[in-house]
């Protein structure tokens, strides 16, 4: 495009938003401490799912100050069910360094900002011109669909190589009067109207600077590498009861679901079945033998690089005492605290059904074994 078509873009775009963008909780304020929460929310997450999310967490957590005091755990519990739980201990971690060395205040410079845990490009570029104005053009999904359809940009869009031919097309678009809005601007019209699938060329603001509309060639667009096979775990998980407690465990506050909760378990080896997978897993991570009792459930999850099926069983304490191999923490606790502690989705999902167990009593006595 040519500076007068840019300027005729950027026009159009901004008026649209004016008019049409949706009321979102942190579209109402200039805080940017807020606004980094959220940005840090909706990177991994849908919008509908955010907004609750984002209302608790900022009822609890309301500046940098109370965010980098609280514990951890009390941090990720707040994050349950959001996954991709590093974005939290990188909030945690990122408070803490505000508080330290920065006055517990969000910087209002691009670099001091993104030498900060957890903050890339796009969480700088996206706070930084949100909060305080910096020309700094946002690429996300969105906007890498709706440039690769206005300048017909052929390379693949999910690929970190050809980061760069979305940032510079991006780049070119960017109103620096207004960066934050028109940024904004350009994520909304991707997410409401530049759609994946089905997208509204006809009500859309800037379909006659589009390339792609031109063409007939919309759907061609944006390129992508075809995506690899996600592999599936197969996986068991014990519920060991010891009276009227439950053993969980806590995983190493690094890697994925790190300082996380979770009851222990872990993959079932080549010929072997679930159930005597259970028992040699709780063997190896915990140092205790049980009896099974029986299954209690399969829950399916997915992840961003594979998916796992996971065989719960209730199990009873038969002998041993706690040694850990793996975990870096334990509890015994009543299913009613369970509630206390941050668990990942997939033990989540079953949670739930473990109220009924324990009215049976036959769970806690001595069993048959491992068969």
């Amino acid at each position: 495009m040519d500076a007068r078509s840019i300027e005729t873009f950027q026009r159009q775009l901004l008026t649209w938003y004016g008019d049409h963008h949706r009321r979102l909780p942190w579209r109402e304020t200039r805080d940017p401490y807020a606004i980094w929460i959220s940005e840090v929310m909706l990177q991994q997450t849908q919008v509908a799912t955010a907004i609750a999310y984002y209302k608790r967490f900022l009822a609890r957590f309301p500046d940098v100050q109370s965010l980098a005091e609280a514990p951890l755990q009390e941090v990720l519990k707040h994050w349950e069910g959001l996954g991709y739980y590093a974005r939290a201990r990188n909030l945690h971690r990122a408070a803490r360094v505000m508080l330290d060395s920065l006055g517990g205040i969000v910087p209002n410079s691009p670099e001091a900002f993104q030498r900060l845990p957890g903050v890339g490009p796009y969480i700088c570029a996206a706070v930084q011109s949100i909060a305080f104005g910096h020309p700094l053009p946002v690429v996300d999904g969105n906007v890498k669909r709706v440039v690769a359809r206005l300048f017909l940009l052929d390379q693949p869009a999910n690929t970190s190589a050809t980061h760069s031919s979305f940032l510079t097309a991006a780049t070119e678009l960017l109103q620096t009067d207004r960066p934050g809005t028109f940024n904004q601007a350009m994520m909304e019209l991707g997410a409401i109207i530049c759609t994946p699938q089905a997208p509204q060329c006809h009500v859309c603001p800037v379909a006659t600077a589009c390339q792609a509309q031109s063409e007939q060639m919309v759907q061609a667009y944006p390129k992508r590498m075809p995506r690899r096979r996600i592999p599936t775990h197969h996986l068991v998980t014990g519920v060991v009861f010891k009276k009227d407690r439950v053993l969980i465990t806590k995983r190493n506050p690094e890697g994925l679901l790190g300082g996380l909760w979770e009851f222990p378990g872990g993959q079932i080896e080549p010929e072997e079945s679930p159930k005597m997978a259970c028992c040699r897993q709780i063997r190896d991570t915990v140092g205790l033998d049980v009896h099974i009792r029986r299954h209690l459930t399969q829950v399916k999850h997915a992840y961003t690089h594979f998916k796992i099926v996971m065989d719960v069983y209730i199990c009873a304490h038969a002998s041993g005492r706690v040694r850990l191999q793996g975990p870096v923490d334990f509890e015994w606790v009543c299913l009613r605290h369970l509630s206390r502690f941050p668990f990942s989705r997939a033990y989540t999902k079953f949670i739930s059904l473990l109220d009924p167990v324990v009215i049976d009593e036959d769970y806690l006595r001595p069993g048959l074994g491992c068969r």
